[in-house]
């Protein structure tokens, strides 16, 4: 069914297939289409985003209360890896906007945040994050900019070195100091709605891999409201949610990276083999070698996404809600990105060797080179030796398991 016809069918009957199956029948399609297209000339991956808009899928995290339909990371993670497989720049912009949206639902804290939430429903606004500052070295947990308030308006001026897909979002999710007084690690995120801001580019963005993502430098200028200051301190959010969140979507697409190179191999070693029948060859062995692989980095995803969901679920003060607060929890998170992004590159290497010069090759269906510039965005991405470091430390007084 094509996107206009799921249109014309109306949004209810559009959602009673559910989130992943939309995914999976309309806007994987859309993103494969243009993929090539996306990465070549580094562009917004725009035609895969209306998609994504039209099968109202930019809001199916958020609560069925607000419009929403109250996808879990499970059903988030899906998503992100059906994405990923097709165009992992479309993906990426999935999986940081449903990172924002997580945020503001698990953290509302007022009437303004809530208000907010609606709109995203209505109007299937694109939530970008302004995280990242020049001269705080990559840290995300500290600001220098700071939130001022003068006569019921809030303000600040944030130097980002990267906004993701700033210029295409209907907000952006900043972060900075409480107050002009406050230390760098006392932060709190503010909602900038578009019309609200202005984004001064510095920058340009002209990368190995995740090309479509469109994240160059922006000096951010915004005015808005107190109500939409988010109440929880971004301490709170980052541990509860946004780390444990970003490293799942993010591994996500990273997984569905590896399952179009690994189907690309298996198709290379069936071509192969029908050429000649009854021999077994190196490329077949390597297949299965990679294929245990590739079982064993879905199940690490989708286990932290299942842990998630269920500490989600559990009461309030239960033990099944108080472990996503621990120390043993943020190393498990830390460890499924580290992990992820090293196993992304590993099996496209491996693809590439059993697809040999095919795999190699721009020019044929086994192509592996978009796919393997794009994963080694991920190690990158919070880079992973400011991860292991930040684990070093947790790890050392941590007394309990992961």
């Amino acid at each position: 069914m094509s996107i206009a016809q799921v249109s014309d069918a109306g949004i209810e009957s559009a959602q009673s297939w559910g989130p992943a199956a939309r995914a999976e029948r309309v806007v994987a399609e859309v993103a494969a289409r243009w993929a090539v297209d996306v990465d070549r000339d580094a562009r917004f991956p725009q035609e895969a985003i209306d998609a994504l808009r039209d099968q109202r899928l930019l809001s199916c995290a958020v609560p069925p209360e607000l419009g929403g339909e109250g996808a879990t990371l499970r059903e988030l993670c899906t998503i992100a890896r059906t994405l990923g497989r097709h165009c992992a720049a479309t993906a990426m912009v999935f999986a940081m906007h449903q990172t924002q949206i997580l945020s503001l639902v698990r953290h509302p804290g007022g009437d303004g945040v809530t208000a907010f939430l609606r709109d995203v429903v209505a109007g299937q606004f694109l939530l970008a994050s302004a995280t990242t500052e020049l001269g705080i070295g990559g840290d995300v947990r500290r600001s220098t900019c700071a939130v001022e308030q003068s006569g019921g308006v809030v303000s600040l001026v944030k130097n980002a070195p990267v906004i993701s897909y700033g210029e295409y979002a209907d907000a952006i999710l900043a972060t900075a100091r409480r107050t002009p007084d406050s230390p760098p690690s006392d932060q709190v995120l503010v909602v900038c709605r578009r019309g609200d801001v202005t984004l001064e580019r510095t920058g340009d963005w002209n990368t190995l891999g995740l090309r479509g993502t469109c994240s160059p430098g922006f000096v951010l200028r915004a005015t808005t409201t107190p109500d939409l200051v988010v109440a929880d301190s971004y301490a709170e959010i980052s541990a509860a949610t946004m780390l444990p969140v970003s490293h799942s979507v993010w591994s996500a697409v990273w997984l569905g990276i590896a399952d179009a190179a690994v189907e690309k191999a298996r198709r290379y070693v069936r071509a192969a083999a029908r050429k000649q029948p009854g021999v077994a060859s190196p490329a077949a062995s390597r297949l299965a070698e990679a294929a245990a692989v590739h079982q064993q980095f879905s199940d690490i995803v989708f286990a932290a996404a299942r842990r998630f969901d269920d500490a989600d679920a559990a009461p309030a003060g239960s033990p099944e809600a108080e472990v996503a607060g621990g120390v043993g929890y943020s190393l498990a998170m830390n460890n499924l990105k580290v992990t992820a992004s090293t196993l992304v590159v590993d099996l496209v290497g491996r693809a590439l060797l059993i697809c040999g010069i095919a795999g190699y090759r721009e020019d044929t269906e086994y192509s592996l080179g978009r796919h393997l510039r794009d994963a080694h965005g991920a190690a990158v991405m919070v880079n992973n030796d400011r991860i292991m470091a930040n684990s070093a430390q947790m790890a050392t007084a941590y007394r309990g398991t992961i």
